[in-house]
C-alpha cells in the first residue's frame, strides 16, 4: 500500500508545480515516518541508532539522518552533512556532500569526475556501476598511502529521476572508514530523490 501511495505521489508531482507541487511534496514526505530506528554494523558490531527524515534543499530528496552525531547544512549549490562536534584541525574534513546537476547524466558526468579526481587521488578506483548503498556509478581514492589520517574520497553519481544526476561526495580518513564511511552509507540506503 505504501509503495503504491509512493507512486501516486510521484505522478501528481509530475503534474504540479510551484506552490502545489510544493504543497505535494510535503505530503509525499509526510509517507515517511519522522524518525524511526535503524540497526547499522559499525566496526564488527551491530548498533540500534535513531534517525531522523531530512528533506535536501529545494524539496529534491529526503533521507534519513543520525542528528545525534550529524548536521545537515542546506546551501544553494549543495548540501553538506558533517559532524556536530567539529573534529580538531589535524584531522581530515569528515562530510557528506549531495549536489544536483541538470541536464548532465550519471553516464556523462562519471567521465568528467573522475578526470577531476584523478588530480587529486592518482590511484583512484572506478567507476564502477553498484546498485549499494544507492544505484549508480561509484569512484573510491586514498589519498597519502596507507596512514590514519589518509584522506579518503567515496562518490556517488546517481540519476536525479529526470535528464540529471545527483553527486554525493563523502570525505573522511583511512581510520574512520568502518565508522564514518559505514554511517554514511548507511544514510544513503535511505536516500529518495522527490521529483517535481
Amino acid at each position: 500500500m505504501v509503495v503504491t501511495l509512493i507512486g501516486v505521489s510521484l505522478f501528481v508531482l509530475l503534474i504540479f508545480s510551484g506552490e502545489r507541487g510544493l504543497a505535494v511534496v510535503k505530503q509525499f514526505t509526510s509517507l515517511f515516518a519522522p524518525e524511526k530506528v535503524i540497526v547499522q554494523e559499525i566496526e564488527g558490531e551491530k548498533e540500534r541508532t535513531e534517525v531522523q527524515l531530512n528533506e535536501g534543499s529545494h524539496a529534491e530528496y529526503v533521507m534519513y539522518i543520525d542528528e545525534s552525531r550529524y548536521t545537515m547544512k542546506r546551501g544553494e549549490d549543495a548540501d553538506v552533512i558533517t559532524t556536530i562536534e567539529p573534529l580538531p584541525d589535524h584531522y581530515p574534513e569528515v562530510s557528506m556532500e549531495i549536489r544536483q546537476i541538470d541536464s548532465v547524466s550519471p553516464d556523462q558526468y562519471v567521465l568528467d569526475m573522475t578526470e577531476e579526481l584523478k588530480q587529486e587521488f592518482p590511484d583512484l578506483q572506478g567507476p564502477e556501476f553498484v546498485t549499494e548503498p544507492v544505484e549508480g556509478y561509484q569512484l573510491h581514492g586514498i589519498s597519502s598511502g596507507q596512514d590514519w589520517d589518509s584522506p579518503v574520497i567515496h562518490v556517488y553519481i546517481i540519476s536525479n529521476g529526470k535528464s540529471g544526476s545527483f553527486v554525493i561526495t563523502q570525505r573522511y580518513f583511512l581510520e574512520a572508514a568502518e565508522g564514518h564511511g559505514a554511517r554514511f552509507n548507511e544514510m544513503l540506503k535511505e536516500f529518495q530523490p522527490v521529483e517535481d
